[in-house]
């Protein structure tokens, strides 16, 4: 078979880039190379004792049945539950749906609603896969590129400029990945203004990273901030990076009924329900006590600070500090076009990274695959013992650039 068979649709999508560096990793430990990795988006730590044996009672007591497309009665109201405690929302049964992970449902949301030829406002940094998603529903990503010195942060100017007759989107990821930056309540409100009188846009809050903050920063949705305009708001969450359940596959999603149902509609034609298994253990990952969040967020602040130490010791690189998700964007800029031992210069970020792993055995990700170039995501959710090695090695790497 060869390259004519593939849909035309399929020439304008690039892989994952966080799929392809975990595949690279693979590869290279699979041929006895002792590669740390720092490219990968998920905690190391194991999904909490109680919400796995929720998981295995469901199977002893055979819930392994389909279940309804968009989620059991009872994952539903530990959705609508989490919603009224952590955010003060308030949605019925039929405003809600759940998916495998909420990639899937932003998947859903995007192919619903994207007419070839609408605009989906994206803020760069982004999530590498909003740009392709959009692209395989027909519709144009606009890349609205947001400065470090605002917090990486949409300013409302910005949205302004970007709206135009044929805007269908705005997305806003808070805590961000790759930035872990963290939107403001005011700031929210003041996108919201201008989205006030373009009644055609909906506005995609992914919230994926939500308890993950540091300190006391305080964590504000959209929908939340903006009731007026809750009929055109999608929150997307899960327990993917939250509770340590990536490979559970569940995510979840609520919206105005008639988006729900368009959703609904296009899931039940691909995957239908989520594993009834992992809602299961969904439900009691939403419902149960979050009190495993503390140790988690305090180791995960000391990992934090190990990289910005190691980022500030290296020439060349510098950061700002997130106040959530598990990332450091780091700038490398200076080490642009800098030379390697080998005589080689580094012409651009992704050089920069690809030699990183060559050289230094240490997977992180190009900022260019976040449409901004010149920085590096390094993720710092691994191992204490293994992210020490790391930092060292990235350092030691960076220091032998001339």
């Amino acid at each position: 078979m060869n390259n004519s068979m593939i849909a035309r649709r399929m020439q304008r999508v690039r892989p994952s880039p966080t799929a392809t560096i975990s595949d690279r990793v693979r590869e290279l430990e699979s041929a006895g190379k002792g590669v740390i990795n720092l490219g990968e988006g998920e905690l190391d730590f194991a999904t909490p004792e109680r919400i796995g044996y929720a998981g295995i009672e469901a199977i002893i007591h055979h819930q392994t049945k389909y279940t309804a497309v968009s989620g059991t009665a009872e994952l539903k109201a530990a959705i609508a539950h989490k919603f009224v405690r952590d955010n003060g929302l308030h949605f019925s049964a039929q405003q809600i749906i759940a998916g495998n992970g909420a990639k899937q449902l932003i998947f859903n949301a995007l192919m619903a609603t994207v007419d070839a030829g609408q605009q989906v406002i994206i803020p760069a940094p982004y999530w590498v896969s909003y740009p392709d998603m959009v692209t395989l529903a027909e519709g144009e990503p606009v890349i609205v590129a947001t400065e470090e010195q605002h917090g990486w942060k949409l300013q409302p100017a910005q949205l302004a400029a970007a709206l135009t007759p044929e805007s269908r989107w705005l997305i806003l990821n808070s805590p961000g990945n790759p930035t872990g930056a963290v939107y403001r309540a005011r700031e929210l409100a003041a996108l919201a203004e201008v989205l006030v009188d373009h009644p055609q846009v909906l506005i995609m809050s992914d919230d994926i990273y939500e308890p993950l903050r540091y300190g006391q920063t305080p964590f504000a949705t959209f929908a939340e901030v903006a009731p007026q305009l809750a009929d055109r708001v999608l929150t997307v969450n899960g327990v993917s990076k939250s509770h340590a359940m990536t490979g559970w596959r569940l995510g979840y999603a609520a919206g105005p009924r008639w988006l729900i149902a368009a959703m609904q509609t296009l899931q039940s034609q691909s995957t239908s329900n989520p594993g009834s298994i992992s809602q299961a253990a969904a439900v009691v990952a939403l419902t149960q006590p979050q009190d495993f969040f503390t140790e988690w967020l305090d180791k995960l602040n000391q990992r934090r600070q190990r990289v910005l130490d190691m980022v500030a010791a290296t020439d060349g690189l510098s950061a700002q500090i997130p106040e959530g998700a598990f990332y450091i964007f780091a700038n490398c800029q200076q080490l642009i076009g800098r030379t390697t031992p080998q005589g080689k210069p580094l012409a651009d970020d992704k050089a920069l990274a690809e030699w990183l792993l060559a050289e230094a055995q240490v997977a992180v990700l190009h900022g260019s695959a976040f449409g901004t170039p010149g920085y590096l995501r390094i993720a710092y959710a691994v191992d204490d013992t293994l992210l020490d090695e790391a930092c060292r090695r990235l350092q030691a790497a960076c220091g032998r650039l001339g």
